[in-house]
């Protein structure tokens, strides 16, 4: 899908186990968070995506795959961009509560756009 005036490009680095959690719910919504995990963070940059799979994601599970999807702007105007660690590290912070609306947001499916082993 592509972007709108009305819609926002967001990225999220994901697990193996998280990706099928997308996969089972249709590429259209991200699982629950974990309790340990109070909130979900997409990022701004698909750079910064890359970096999370490929460093962070591939150690940990073995995989890391980058998604692209798009978000209704009113909605994510509500939250700001955090900056985490760097100017090129900008995410935004969506407490696990509201994580229902973030995906009734996406407009469009979530799209598998990058894989490491």
């Amino acid at each position: 899908m592509s972007p709108t005036e009305n819609t926002l490009t967001l990225w999220r680095p994901v697990g193996p186990k998280e990706l099928e959690l997308i996969q089972q719910a249709g590429m259209r919504a991200f699982p629950p968070r974990l309790p340990d995990q109070p909130i979900f963070y997409p990022v701004l940059s698909e750079d910064y995506a890359i970096k999370i799979a490929r460093d962070w994601n591939v150690p940990a599970s073995g995989a890391g795959f980058v998604t692209r999807f798009e978000v209704e702007r009113k909605f994510i105007a509500k939250y700001d961009v955090q900056e985490a660690g760097g100017r090129a590290h900008l995410e935004y912070w969506i407490p696990a509560k509201h994580l229902d609306d973030f995906n009734a947001a996406i407009v469009g499916q979530i799209e598998v756009v990058g894989s490491f082993p």
